[in-house]
Order: C-alpha cells, then structure tokens, then sequence
C-alpha cells in the first residue's frame, strides 16, 4: 500500500476573482510539487462528482440549492464578504467533495495506506446552512458521513491544525458523540470561535487555542498535552486530516509561526495515533494556506510524511 493523492483540473478552475487569498495557483502550485521525483511512488486519482444527495444529508438542502442557482454565466458573485463563486465553482464543490469520498474509499478498502485529496473550495467553515471563509460545502464532514455510511463504522475523529478555526466542522459534529473534532488554532482570529471551553454535546469538541506569535515548541506542547491524548482516547475508526498550512510563519492572513518541519512533526503524530487506533486509516484533506511558496514546501513536508509513515 502507498499514499494516494486526488484532484481534478476544475477545482483550479474556481474563480474567486482577482486579488482574493483562496486563488487557483494555490492548487497549481500543489500539483506542480507532487509531480517532482520523489512522489514518482504516489498513487494518483482523480476527484469524482459527489452524489448531491449525500451534500444535502450533510448540510440544508435549501442552502444546498440555494448555492446551484446563484452560480453566475461568467464573473463572480459574493455569498458573504469572503465567500464568492464563478462558473465552475458548482461542478469544483463537488469535485472537492467527491475526492474526499474517492479517498475514503481507497483507505477503507485497503487499497491504500491514507491519502491527500489537493481540493479547492476549501470547507471547514461552512455550516450547516452558510457558506462563509472561503468554503462552499464542508468537505471533512461530508466525508465523516459517507465513511460511516458505507462502510458501518461510528466513530470518525477530524483533526484539524488550520490556522482558523473550522466552526463549521464543530458545528456539524457538536451534538453527535460519535464524531470528534479536533482544532488546534490562533485565538482570537477569523472567525471568533473555538474558545477551549466550548466542548460539544459529550466532550466531543477539543478546541486548543494559540496566541499569536506561537511557533514549534507550543504546538508540540498542544499535542503532548491535549491533542494525542485527545485523540486516542476517543479511538477512531477513521481519522481525517483538516490539512490547512496557514499557521506557517510567512502566510499573511494569520500570526502563528510554525514552519515545514513542523507539519511533518505533527503527521508523524497523526499517523502514530491512525496506526494505533484504526489500522493506519488516514485521508487529509487540503484547508488554507496562502503565502504559495510556503504552502507547496509545507505540502511537500506533509506529503513525504505521509508517504513514510
């Protein structure tokens, strides 16, 4: 088994139009690293559509319409302040989507070791029945849902080390115990939760909070203290990766000062805490990250890692 790697050409082609962070060359650039030679071993595949049903089980079937019919003939239109969408960003959602359940696929069939799915839009924010932060249709949840429907597991965890906090995720989780969410974050910064002492339903919300300014030593700290034990103490079936690499120190949308190595260390974490849990079951999914250099050479580090682990 090996790591497999998902994307489609039309998740670059959603546009938020010029000057906006979540750019299309944020994709490029991902897909120009992985082609080097040291991921001539990765296994590739292509994002499919995702079923409509299965988004609409996930999030408002009213929104859900709601977002098909405003999506524009040419240009972009505003969902929120920061949220926009052009001609392809319909069929680009549910690739995103789609890929997600490709890689649920092939972990939970064996067929790979884990995977990263290199999607855009983006989904940790967006909720039950509001896109907002750049996200469309929570990809991390959606493929919670169909991890557990098709294949009859119950508990599914999410990780999440995106810089932002992933209110949507922790809102799509908060009242089911056997979904875990787990954040380590900038707080306060966009979009103004995640506050620790917002635990969910059964304590099955761990927020961990970071000033800004916080480098390698207090996000080792966050993890010895309060992610792995977190983690393996709820023991997933699943675990999924919310891989946003917007806490590197060069991106200019937040105030962390993590480095490349750091988001090897905290795979390597990752994957010790999927071998011991659930029979190395892992699929990360792409969040932020917006300085381009730093997110190909941190995507670089998490994808060596994953392919070692």
């Amino acid at each position: 088994m090996a790591t497999l790697f998902v994307t489609h050409r039309t998740c670059i082609e959603h546009d938020p139009g010029p000057g906006h962070p979540e750019q299309p060359d944020r994709l490029r650039v991902i897909q120009r690293v992985l082609e080097g030679e040291e991921f001539m071993f990765l296994h590739r595949e292509e994002a499919v559509r995702a079923d409509i049903d299965l988004v609409k089980r996930v999030h408002d079937p009213a929104y859900v319409d709601g977002v098909f019919s405003r999506i524009p003939a040419n240009g972009a239109v505003s969902l929120d302040g920061d949220t926009y969408i052009s001609p392809a960003s319909g069929e680009a959602a549910l690739r995103a989507a789609g890929g997600c359940c490709v890689a649920v696929d092939a972990v939970m069939e064996g067929h790979e070791r884990n995977a990263f799915v290199g999607v855009r839009p983006p989904g940790h924010h967006a909720e039950y029945e509001r896109a907002m932060g750049f996200c469309l249709f929570n990809n991390a949840v959606i493929a919670a849902h169909y991890a557990r429907e098709k294949y009859g597991i119950k508990r599914v965890a999410v990780m999440d080390f995106d810089v932002h906090h992933g209110n949507g995720t922790q809102d799509l989780f908060y009242n089911d115990p056997d979904l875990f969410y787990c954040s380590t974050h900038q707080w306060p910064l966009y979009p103004g939760t995640g506050d620790p002492a917002d635990r969910g339903c059964a304590n099955n919300i761990l927020n961990v909070a970071l000033p800004a300014g916080a480098g390698t030593e207090a996000m080792k700290t966050a993890f010895h203290d309060y992610v792995l034990p977190g983690l393996t103490g709820f023991n997933p079936e699943l675990l999924i990766i919310s891989a946003g690499f917007d806490a590197h120190r060069n991106d200019p949308l937040a105030g962390l000062s993590l480095v490349e190595n750091d988001f090897s260390w905290m795979t390597e974490q990752l994957l010790a805490v999927a071998s011991q849990c659930c029979d190395n079951r892992v699929v990360s999914i792409l969040e932020g990250g917006y300085d381009l250099p730093s997110l190909a050479s941190s995507v670089v580090a998490h994808v060596r890692a994953l392919m070692m682990g």
